[in-house]
């Protein structure tokens, strides 16, 4: 399993850095992304805190930590250079924050995250546009599946608009608790349930392992 969109209590997720890393190693976890959620106000200050404790534990063999971040509520013509900010800062994997059904996300949000040459996975979308779908192709953006309650409601239009425009996806729990971390079984069900074709789920598959760097 590779989880690539999670939350410590460096936003709003109740576990640290260390004991999230640790409960998804003993969940037999290959790699994982801290993803907290990250705005103009605090990026450096998170990523320097996340990174203290990825590159401690990538020093253990057979798992794989990333130091991320997910653009939350960013105004979204400042989306692209928040990011060029947190590469420099050593983000392996930018998140944007996608205009999900259940909360008010800045309208545009989408589009310019799918604009951006420095995002990785545009997360819970919505009902996300084909244009956007097409600018995330073109630049090697992932569209995210979720099991995150709530967010999950647009899992089926995410699948089928990906696999229409044959665009990459991932899937992540978003987790914020350990309740919220999945065994790879749960998430099998979660893209069965979304749509996905075999072969898209393949290549899913392989679509995290390069994200994620390994081989």
């Amino acid at each position: 399993m590779i989880n690539l969109h999670c939350h410590t209590y460096f936003s709003d997720g109740i576990l640290g850095p260390a004991e999230l890393l640790t409960r998804c190693i003993k969940k037999r976890y290959r790699a994982v992304a801290l993803t907290d959620h990250i705005d103009e106000s605090n990026f450096e200050n998170v990523l320097k805190n996340v990174k203290k404790v990825t590159d401690e534990f990538n020093k253990s063999l057979n798992f794989r930590a990333l130091c991320g971040a997910e653009l939350t509520y960013v105004l979204p013509k400042n989306i692209d250079k928040i990011a060029k900010e947190c590469r420099k800062l050593g983000a392996e994997i930018i998140v944007v924050h996608g205009e999900t059904l259940v909360e008010p996300v800045p309208e545009e949000t989408n589009i310019y995250a799918a604009q951006s040459k420095n995002i990785d996975i545009i997360a819970h979308p919505g009902l996300i546009c084909s244009k956007s779908v097409k600018y995330a192709k073109k630049n090697n953006i992932s569209l995210e599946i979720t099991s995150r309650k709530g967010h999950s409601l647009s899992n089926g239009y995410v699948a089928n608009i990906a696999q229409q425009y044959d665009i990459n996806m991932v899937i992540s729990t978003d987790a914020h608790c350990p309740e919220d971390l999945i065994d790879e079984n749960f998430a099998m069900q979660v893209l069965i349930g979304a749509g996905l074709t075999k072969k898209s789920i393949i290549n899913l598959w392989k679509n995290m392992i390069r994200l994620a760097g390994l081989k």
